[in-house]
């Protein structure tokens, strides 16, 4: 009989290794289907038992987050502090839509199958309870790039940064422990993409593209992906965000992209990005990147720890009285962010080794 395998807390890991593979679910839920959807919370611990046990070299985990109308249908009591919809954002030329989206299932393991069968196990129990409106396969590509070619990932924070990063501290105590998550579906265009010239790519992206060296920040243009994706505070404080980006593609259907998905303490950092990027710093100077990589999907989620899924709030009163509350919107903005160097890159691409 094999050794038990200790448990690998394999619900709600946000900063852990990255895999080779990784499923991204993202749902609406039925109405009438919030009693399921909170039923099948507890669950998540049990699934991660059974297949870590049965496949511990696989490493498998998922990471569940809540959208912020959704949230208010399931959870009784406190919201996370900074929880709202997804701001869509329109620039001069480029769009990142706010699209449909109450639950997130991240699920990773080094094999697609295990993937399948954690997915397969929830969505089950579910029954109709969840329409899946968007679903997408990620791998790892090659020695850690993206279907651009480039190598991304290098600059993710690690260890307690990646914690500091991506956890929610004592500022939200009720909801300490958890993590934002922003995720965006990405197409490129890759004929246009490739008919640009090796140092052309190099200067869209600020980095070499073979040996994966940034350029030194006086030789980024002010319109390369890195050059606009960090953001300082005013005290010159540079924040970050915890990205677990994958490579996806069909060859059937055309499809060849990146999947966004950024973890953080504070949604607001990573949005301050996607302003950089959309609208540019200064207004205009948008990421050149955006010339080839057009966002399709678009959603904020927050991931609370796993003991709150062992044993979630009581749901709100609204729901037995058949009303439903509104969804908290959060002013649009359009100013950019001043921007510095790529420790803050959304990194749109694939993915380092891992991220302790």
């Amino acid at each position: 009989m094999p050794d038990a395998v200790p448990d690998p807390v394999a619900v709600q890991p946000v900063v852990a290794p990255l895999t080779n593979a990784a499923l991204f679910l993202v749902g609406t839920i039925e109405p009438g289907g919030e009693d399921a959807v909170r039923e099948v919370l507890p669950d998540l611990a049990a699934v991660a038992r059974s297949l870590g046990f049965r496949y511990p070299d696989a490493g498998p985990a998922c990471v569940a987050g809540f959208g912020s109308a959704a949230w208010d249908r399931l959870f009784g009591g406190g919201r996370p502090a900074h929880l709202h919809p997804f701001q869509e954002l329109r620039g001069r030329l480029h769009h990142a839509p706010a699209t449909p989206g109450d639950v997130l299932l991240h699920i990773r393991a080094e094999r697609m199958d295990v993937c399948f069968a954690w997915a397969a196990q929830l969505l089950t129990k579910l029954g109709g309870a969840l329409r899946i409106v968007d679903e997408t396969h990620g791998f790892r590509y090659l020695d850690h790039r993206d279907l651009l070619g480039f190598v991304d990932g290098t600059e993710n924070p690690v260890g307690d940064d990646a914690r500091a990063a991506a956890i929610v501290g004592a500022e939200d105590p009720e909801f300490e422990g958890g993590s934002y998550v922003v995720v965006q579906k990405y197409l490129h265009d890759l004929t246009s993409w490739n008919a640009l010239s090796v140092e052309e790519q190099e200067r869209v992206i600020g980095r070499t593209k073979l040996d994966d060296v940034e350029f030194p920040d006086d030789q980024k243009p002010p319109d390369s992906h890195l050059a606009l994706n960090t953001v300082t505070d005013p005290d010159g404080t540079e924040r970050d965000i915890l990205r677990a980006n994958m490579p996806f593609g069909n060859f059937g259907q055309g499809e060849f992209g990146t999947y966004f998905i950024g973890y953080a303490a504070d949604p607001d950092v990573t949005e301050r990005m996607l302003r950089n990027m959309f609208l540019g710093d200064p207004p205009g100077t948008y990421d050149r990147i955006l010339d080839f990589s057009t966002a399709v999907t678009g959603g904020l989620f927050f991931a609370p720890r796993a003991e709150f899924l062992d044993g979630p709030p009581p749901p709100p009163a609204l729901l037995r009285s058949g009303d439903r509350p509104e969804p908290v919107s959060a002013p649009v903005r359009q100013e950019p962010v001043a921007a510095g160097p790529d420790h803050g890159s959304l990194r749109i691409g694939s993915l380092q080794e891992s991220a302790q």
